[in-house]
């Protein structure tokens, strides 16, 4: 008998699957140009049928392509419906594909125009050979007087572990567990600190501080012990000193009132204390030139360049990092050599393995090559788009002259899917003749004037920003000031609106802004 609770039904489901060459190009999308030249390097390590152009062969000029056919470009939008993908069940003639493929030869694809000069790559930038940091206060470490081997190598640890700031922010019993670990030496948290107050006397000043207030407290003792100072000079330290040791949480919030009175001071003599306090590192590796900071130093390299030909904007995509490409030669020789050996013969299985792993080889390298042309298009579509929607402010460099910008409106334009006018967008930069800019800093809601003008939130901030530069210190605007201010000036605002902008400034409240 048939169980009731079973049954078998036939259903017809529609899905949609990304194709490997969508999925490709939605990759290449987010990559920005500095580091496209390191895929494509990895692409060519990993695909021996694909490798660089050295002959001049005809450049596929993406420029020209959105220019005179523009909004019906023939890149295909990463997000758009994908094509049906052939499954691996039906049948592939061998000889048919090899007719295909001889017959339409795959042409290369250049990321670099004729004209291009290459004096300009060969130029190589010289690089300074400097000590690091950590080197630095080892060179030092030799010049302390140590009982034996033994301390030198505590103080070499403790040195390992202050951080690229100059901070010693690992907790002496982590140190202590370090050093019996690695190198079998035991030693007590009274030791450490007894060595670690000696490393805080090297240079610079408020090396191995454990927080904010000790690297100011060393750099502070570290000036009262310079001869020859002034006797204002030296009371303005020692006052900077007071605060720094006794009331650092008032000073940090700048309650300066309390300050004189627990001080004693008058405003001039509370004034220099702090002046000589805003005189000190914070980051004492920083004034270290071969310190830890340089190798945190970020370079952007642009995506796009726009230049300003007597008033006629013109965009260019940046290539010059990146090679040409093109299908290895020796691999459509084999192909070729193929068709003509096996005419009336009939393959054997290891002929037949050999021509479909180079068939796979050729076809990743021609899915990339296609990815890397679809991805100049699309790139160079987006940011034609945005040259057209803010071509003023390309023009004129004014903030105030930006419209505002959503993805769906330059989506629109381009007729492509909003999240690839993202992926675009993220992280990528356009050099102007005003500065490299981010490319979604373009991208504001609006806001509504007085005037039922359409604004964008741009604009506000720059207005925003130049209110509170012209502010004066001492009695610096609240948020409720601020939003009257705009709106006497025709902006609509909410004051939390104001306050969000501020935030986004990474501009303090009111009373952290005060100034005596």
């Amino acid at each position: 008998m048939a169980n009731p609770l079973l049954k078998q039904s036939l259903s017809h489901k529609l899905l949609q699957k990304l194709s490997p060459q969508q999925i490709q190009l939605m990759k290449l999308l987010q990559i920005p140009t500095a580091t496209l030249d390191q895929r494509i390097k990895e692409e060519l390590e990993a695909n021996p049928a694909l490798e660089e152009s050295e002959d001049q062969e005809e450049v596929i000029d993406v420029a020209e392509q959105v220019e005179d056919n523009y909004g019906s470009t023939d890149a295909k939008d990463a997000d758009a419906e994908p094509e049906p993908e052939i499954t691996r069940d039906e049948e592939f003639e061998l000889d048919d594909y090899l007719t295909e493929y001889i017959e339409d030869d795959p042409s290369s694809y250049k990321l670099r125009s004729d004209n291009y000069n290459l004096e300009e790559e060969d130029r190589s930038i010289p690089i300074a050979v400097e000590s690091s940091f950590h080197e630095y206060l080892e060179m030092q470490l030799g010049l302390l007087e140590l009982k034996d081997e033994r301390e030198y190598k505590i103080s070499e640890q403790i040195i390992g572990s202050i951080d690229d700031d100059g901070y010693l922010r690992r907790e002496p019993i982590a140190i202590i567990d370090d050093l019996m670990f690695s190198q079998n030496v035991t030693t007590t948290e009274d030791e450490i600190n007894y060595l670690l107050g000696k490393i805080q006397k090297f240079d610079p000043a408020g090396t191995g501080a454990r927080d904010l207030q000790e690297c100011l407290k060393i750099q502070l003792e570290s000036k009262l012990e310079k001869e020859n100072m002034e006797v204002a000079e030296k009371k303005a330290i020692s006052n900077g000193l007071k605060i720094i040791t006794s009331y650092f949480d008032q000073f940090s919030k700048k309650h300066y009132i309390k300050l004189k009175r627990q001080l004693s001071v008058n405003d001039e003599d509370l004034k220099y204390a702090i002046d000589e306090i805003l005189k000190l590192n914070p980051k004492p590796a920083s004034g270290h030139d071969g310190g830890g900071n340089r190798k945190n130093q970020h370079y952007i390299v642009p995506d796009f360049i726009i230049v300003n030909r007597d008033g006629e904007l013109d965009l260019t995509l940046n290539s010059r990092n990146a090679p040409d490409l093109r299908i290895n030669d020796q691999y459509k020789d084999m192909l070729k050599s193929y068709k003509v050996n096996q005419k009336g013969k009939r393959a054997n299985r290891q002929e037949k393995e050999a021509v479909m792993f180079i068939k796979q080889k050729i076809d990743s390298a021609k899915w990339f090559i296609d990815a890397i042309r679809q991805r100049q298009q699309t790139m160079y579509r987006t940011m034609y788009a945005i040259l057209q929607y803010q071509y003023d402010f390309f023009l004129s460099g004014d903030q105030k002259t930006l419209r505002p910008m959503i993805l769906k409106d330059i989506a629109e334009i381009t007729g492509l899917d909003i999240s690839t006018v993202s992926r675009v967008a993220n992280s990528k930069f356009v050099q102007t003749e005003f500065g490299t800019k981010r490319l979604k800093d373009f991208f504001s809601e609006s806001l509504m004037t007085k005037n039922g003008e359409e604004v964008s939130t741009l604009e506000v901030k720059k207005i925003l920003t130049d209110i509170i530069s012209a502010e004066n210190k001492r009695k610096p605007l609240s948020d409720e000031k601020l939003k009257n201010m705009l709106r006497e000036k025709g902006y609509n605002i909410a004051r939390r609106t104001v306050a969000k902008y501020r935030e986004q400034l990474n501009v303090p409240v009111a009373r952290l802004r005060k100034e005596l």
